[in-house]
This record gives C-alpha cells, sequence and structure tokens, in this order.
C-alpha cells in the first residue's frame, strides 16, 4: 500500500501532471508551445543549476566517499549500450547500424529524468547524495563512444567518429553539468550563498515549465509508435528496467545512500534525447531518427518520469 500511495503521489505531482497536460494539448492539436528561447533558457538554467549544486557538494565531500559510485558509474557507461546492442541485435534482429544508434541513446542518460528522479525523492523526504551531478558527466559520454565505436568497428567504415565526440564533449548539457561542477566546486557553499536563492527558489516552477513542452515534445513523438514496431516498444520499457535493477544492486555496495541508489538506477535506465541525437546524426547519418527518437523520447522518457522512478525507488528501499 505504501508503493502505491508513492507512486500516486508521483503521478498528482504538479510537474508530472504538467507534463501530462503537454501532452494532452499536442494530442488535441492544441498551438500550445513554448516558444523555443523560453525553452531552451529553461534547459540552460536546470542544466546549470544542476551542476552548481552538484559542485558545491562535491566540494564538502571527501574523494573516497566519491570513488565508489563514480567508479560504477563508469562501468555502467560501459556496459549498457553493450548490453542494449546486443539485444537489439539478436533478439530484435535490427541492423548494426541503427542497433548502435539505439543503444548510444540507452547508455547514455536523460537529464530531465535525472532531475525529476531527484526531486521525487525530495518530495518523499529522501535526499541523494549532493554529488550525482558528477555521476551524470561520468555516465553521459562513455555510453554514445562505446556505441559509437561498436559501429564504426563491425562496420570497418569510414567516418567522422572524432567530430561525433566533439559534439558529445561540446554538447550544451555536457559544458553546463560539467562547467557548472567545476563553479561550484571551486566557489564552494560561503562564495554560493549570494546567487543561491535564484538557483533553488525558481526551480521546482522551472522543472514545471520545462515538463509542459516536454510533453507537447513527447506527444508528437507517439505519433511514430506504429513505425517502430512492438519489439522496440517492449524494449523500450523492459531493458531500461533491467538497467536500473543492476545499477541499484550496484550502488549498494558503494555506500550510497538508498536515494542516491534510486537515482542511480534511475540515471542508468533513461535515455538521452539531447546529447545522444546530436552525435549519431553526425556519426551515423543513415541511422533512422524515427527509431531512436521515438523509443528514447515516445517511449522510456514517459515511462521513467511516470512509473519507472518510483520503482527504482521502490526497488532501493526493498533492496536496501
Amino acid at each position: 500500500m505504501e508503493q502505491i500511495a508513492v507512486l500516486a503521489s508521483n503521478l498528482l505531482s504538479p510537474i508530472i501532471l504538467l507534463f501530462v497536460l503537454g501532452v494532452f494539448a499536442s494530442l488535441i492539436r492544441s498551438d500550445l508551445k513554448l516558444p523555443d528561447p523560453v525553452y531552451n533558457v529553461l534547459a540552460i538554467y536546470l542544466l546549470l543549476a544542476i551542476g552548481l549544486k552538484g559542485g558545491v557538494e562535491l566540494n564538502k565531500t571527501p574523494i573516497a566517499e566519491f570513488i565508489g559510485p563514480a567508479f560504477i558509474t563508469l562501468v555502467l557507461g560501459i556496459l549498457t549500450p553493450i548490453t542494449a546492442y546486443n539485444v537489439l541485435r539478436r533478439l530484435g534482429r535490427f541492423d548494426r547500424i541503427n542497433a548502435s544508434a539505439i543503444a548510444a541513446h540507452y547508455g547514455s542518460v536523460s537529464a530531465v529524468t535525472f532531475i525529476v528522479a531527484i526531486s521525487f525523492g525530495s518530495m518523499n523526504g529522501m535526499e541523494s547524495e549532493g554529488y550525482m551531478p558528477a555521476l551524470v558527466a561520468i555516465l553521459e559520454v562513455p555510453a554514445i563512444v562505446v556505441a559509437l565505436m561498436i559501429a564504426f568497428t563491425r562496420e570497418k567504415r569510414a567516418g567522422s567518429w572524432q567530430n561525433a565526440l566533439h559534439e558529445v564533449l561540446a554538447g550544451k548539457s555536457v559544458i553546463l553539468l560539467l562547467g557548472g561542477l567545476v563553479i561550484g566546486y571551486i566557489a564552494g557553499p560561503e562564495r554560493f550563498e549570494p546567487i543561491t536563492p535564484f538557483f533553488e527558489s525558481g526551480f521546482q516552477g522551472a522543472l514545471g515549465l520545462f515538463l509542459l513542452e516536454m510533453g507537447v515534445i513527447t506527444a508528437r513523438r507517439l505519433e511514430g509508435l506504429k513505425e517502430v514496431g512492438g519489439f522496440l516498444v517492449v524494449f523500450g520499457i523492459v531493458l531500461p528496467i533491467i538497467h536500473g535493477i543492476i545499477a541499484i544492486w550496484l550502488a549498494s555496495f558503494t555506500g550510497l545512500s538508498v536515494a542516491g541508489a534510486a537515482v542511480l538506477g534511475a540515471m542508468v535506465s533513461s535515455a538521452s534525447y539531447i546529447a545522444a541525437p546530436a552525435a549519431v546524426r553526425i556519426a551515423l547519418p543513415e541511422a533512422n531518427p524515427t527509431l531512436y527518437l521515438t523509443a528514447s523520447l515516445g517511449i522510456t522518457f514517459p515511462f521513467n518520469i511516470t512509473l519507472g522512478i518510483p520503482i527504482y525507488y521502490a526497488f532501493a528501499q526493498w533492496l536496501y
């Protein structure tokens, strides 16, 4: 009963209801849409706020406490695209290019899913470790690189994987998260104090507006479900759950709290729709965007923020 109450609290939270409103508005063909400049500003604000706060917390964290979770995150960033690729190739019978493209998305991380997972824990009185944003940065890059290298080595093809790597490292999400981490770490708690109200007081409101727009975008991707096939729908739900459970189990050996383990599970189970598409578009231009965008944004993202995150928290509580 407690888990049902927690699930209900997530589904009825304002930020999830705003996401549902965005989906509904798009499905009835409303003209509701945030202006692109506003959407970009919100994305910058959320990513920078997470990075800054993570850097401040990392400043206060002993390095020995951080090494274990960082190592596990790096291992997961390497393994998850490999498992995703093999499932797509062996069970889904996808060609190497599309399997690699989708694997890059499912090895990487959705920053918004990460933010919602932290907010869910806070609303239920469970705070994760402050350095979790550093783990996002660690998870983001290796997964995309591994998936792209699978495509390039298996196909023995010439291509611009170096440009794709540059796209990942110079992308907005990585720059803001890493830059915010470094600035927050250098500044420390005292020097961060003057700007704390701006980056904390408006955070939930900005997240709600961002998810409103994400609902509009997600609904558009739902139209692609007819094209992706039943296997990819099952893949987009089942594999993330498996990845999330494995991540939580490994996190239990590193000293992460229940909330920290659950957030790591949500991170590893999520699928990128910002950094990975940009890299795949450059390195694997022949890959079908309908497949990887519909899977990551139309299937996995809505599942995780509505049902997946409560599942990962419930599993972490049970395991611990």
